[in-house]
């Protein structure tokens, strides 16, 4: 694949697309400290059969423009969100500026974890941009939902990485605390992919900052109730880190809203879901299409 860069509003974001610009566009919106590439290469390429499918890195993540300042996580914890240097309406405006540098005018928007959070964002700051929206294993931002589990917590707290091999050991470790315990694991396929990460760039700055942002944006709940969009919510049942509480909210939140939980699904992409996701997207994004097409 190739990565391109656009100017996205403020900043510069590093994207890549999957299948033929002019097809129905994908959003596809990754987690925190997430890279792109957490999109998977086959799932992109499933998706895209028929659609025009982009992955970018958010700001402060992999290629894409990394900002500036210090934050203080524990007073943002605390409720103290002096410090944060962006808020999710920036990641979200983000976003909107791919599809603009893009020329698309809406897209399908589909976001995991702390993209889900931003996803929602899109949809409640710029509805006319989104065609659906799913929003996988997040939450709305209401406070005492969804709460990690103590070890899901340590696990994302923990320390950066020194060096390649230990960032290919990190994930394998982080990922048997809050991944998917009811579907196979690939730890090859993990340990390659965080090499890659490593070597595309890992900004720990920015993952604070990011984490800031959450703190900082608060609890979209009554903000969603007002969304007038076709929404899909996913989340795994057995997820520790935003546990499916999370979704459920989420999906209440939303009007009309479907939802669909996972039995042994934690806080990943299992490759045992793909196929049913993507046709689950696929039938909401279908719908749309066709009606606008009518």
């Amino acid at each position: 694949m190739t990565v391109r860069k656009a100017s996205a509003g403020a900043v510069e974001l590093a994207y890549e697309t999957f299948g033929e610009h002019g097809r129905p566009p994908v959003l596809l919106v990754m987690g925190i400290g997430s890279q792109m590439i957490n999109w998977h290469e086959d799932f992109c390429a499933a998706l895209a059969v028929g659609r025009f499918v982009i992955r970018f890195d958010n700001r402060d993540v992999g290629e894409s423009q990394w900002l500036e300042g210090e934050v203080d996580l524990a007073a943002c914890a605390a409720g103290d969100t002096s410090s944060a240097v962006y808020t999710l309406d920036d990641m979200a405006d983000d976003a909107v500026g791919l599809l603009d540098a893009l020329g698309l005018s809406s897209a399908h928007v589909v976001g995991a974890s702390l993209g889900g959070m931003i996803a929602q964002t899109v949809a409640i700051r710029h509805p006319q941009r989104v065609r659906t929206l799913t929003s996988i294993m997040s939450t709305t931002g209401e406070r005492g939902v969804a709460n990690p589990t103590e070890e899901a917590a340590a696990a994302l707290m923990s320390p950066p990485p020194r060096s390649r091999d230990e960032a290919m050991e990190r994930i394998l470790e982080v990922r048997r605390v809050i991944g998917s315990p009811g579907f196979p694991r690939d730890e090859e396929d993990i340990r390659q992919r965080a090499g890659r990460a490593w070597d595309r760039g890992v900004n720990p700055a920015g993952f604070a900052r990011q984490l800031a942002a959450v703190y900082v944006s608060g609890d979209r709940t009554e903000a969603l109730r007002s969304l007038d969009v076709p929404t899909l919510v996913v989340h795994g049942e057995d997820d520790p880190l935003i546990p499916v509480s999370g979704g459920r909210a989420t999906a209440a939140a939303i009007p009309g809203a479907e939802l669909w939980t996972i039995p042994g699904m934690g806080h990943d992409l299992p490759r045992g879901i793909w196929h049913d996701l993507i046709a689950r997207i696929g039938a909401f994004a279908e719908a749309v299409d066709g009606a606008r097409a009518a």
